[in-house]
């Protein structure tokens, strides 16, 4: 009995399909993760240097990215682009609206698009 039981358990674990997905599970290479962004892995080292980011490391002391890095450095990409704003505003506004989003206040109208929900600031 005790077999049979164990092997439900491993099938239920297998099919859960609605598990949300681990958004902090390190999988992006740093040239995966510059290709998804469309920026050189340069800039990813730079931002990482300014403690805007902190990709995972392994053994071997490779960065991995994870969901969650990636959502912020694209939210790092439209504060830069398309609001022309510095690195050290995008740390203040992304503090900002972190701040707001805890406090139940609506951010800004041109700021609407940016959702720091799940995101480490």
């Amino acid at each position: 009995m005790k077999v049979k039981s164990r092997d439900t358990a491993a099938i239920s674990l297998a099919t859960n399909h609605n598990a949300p997905p681990d958004l902090d599970k390190p999988i992006f290479t740093l040239s995966v993760a510059s290709e998804i962004l469309e920026v050189h892995p340069r800039t990813l080292m730079m931002y990482e240097h300014l403690s805007m980011i902190s990709p995972k490391r392994t053994v071997t002391n490779r960065r991995r990215y994870s969901r969650r890095d990636v959502m912020k450095l694209q939210a790092i990409q439209t504060l830069t682009r398309e609001h022309h704003v510095n690195l050290a505003g995008v740390r203040y506004i992304l503090a900002l609206l972190k701040r707001l989003q805890s406090a139940g206040v609506d951010p800004p109208e041109d700021l609407k698009n940016l959702d720091v929900t799940q995101l480490d600031v």
